[in-house]
């Protein structure tokens, strides 16, 4: 095992060598299972109705507070917590995927396609920059600020038209998540495993619904 430092000042050092690829396959490893939990999810959640949805939304939030102390203390609950998660953000999107699934298969698979392409680039991306990109969370985080308060205003006045620039907002921020969080990857130690694979997963699920908004307008 080597490391290296990036001419960023206080950058943290690059984990490089056998430790790197095994702590790289662990998180993906903990992203693929959450990513099959979030397919189960959504399978279950197909008929849910009603203000039920809103019950999964919120039991996501206590598994994204709960991982990120358990991580620290208990990494078996936090990796059971982030399943938790994975389960409860698909079982909250249930009903539009599956919905899509059945009247509109070439929508998900377009979607999915293009979460795939979008990861994959610019993970690499990240995951190759040896500079620490850590410095641009702040601006991703105000960005996604920004994207809410246009969606909230999209929802309130009805703007036509805007919910495709709303997804490729969305697609854009996230994937600018998906770029530093790999990055992160690269710097990382072992109790941040499952707290980096939570990122990743919110990464990947996020694009996945601005994906399906993106393709699902395109054809209405």
């Amino acid at each position: 095992m080597s490391y290296d430092v990036s001419g960023v000042p206080g950058a943290r050092p690059i984990v490089e060598g056998s430790e790197a690829r095994a702590l790289f396959g662990r998180v993906m490893g903990l992203v693929a299972v959450t990513c099959g939990f979030a397919a189960l999810g959504a399978w279950a959640g197909r008929d849910l109705t009603g203000l039920w949805w809103v019950v999964p939304w919120i039991g996501a939030l206590v598994c994204i507070v709960g991982l990120n102390v358990a991580a620290q203390r208990a990494p078996g609950l936090a990796v059971a917590l982030l399943f938790g998660l994975g389960f409860l953000l698909g079982l909250a999107v249930g009903v539009t995927v599956v919905w899509y699934a059945e009247n509109e298969p070439t929508v998900v698979w377009q979607a999915a396609g293009a979460t795939g392409l979008t990861v994959a680039g610019m993970g690499t991306w990240g995951y190759a920059t040896r500079r620490d990109l850590s410095y641009l969370y702040r601006t991703l985080f105000w960005c996604l600020l920004a994207l809410l308060a246009f969606g909230l205003v999209i929802v309130l006045f009805g703007i036509e038209g805007a919910t495709t620039i709303y997804a490729l907002g969305g697609i854009a921020v996230f994937a600018g998540y998906t770029l530093v969080d790999f990055n992160r990857l690269r710097r990382a130690g072992q109790r941040e495993t499952v707290p980096l694979a939570a990122s990743i997963f919110l990464d990947v699920f996020n694009l996945f619904l601005f994906f399906l908004q993106l393709f699902g307008a395109s054809r209405n």
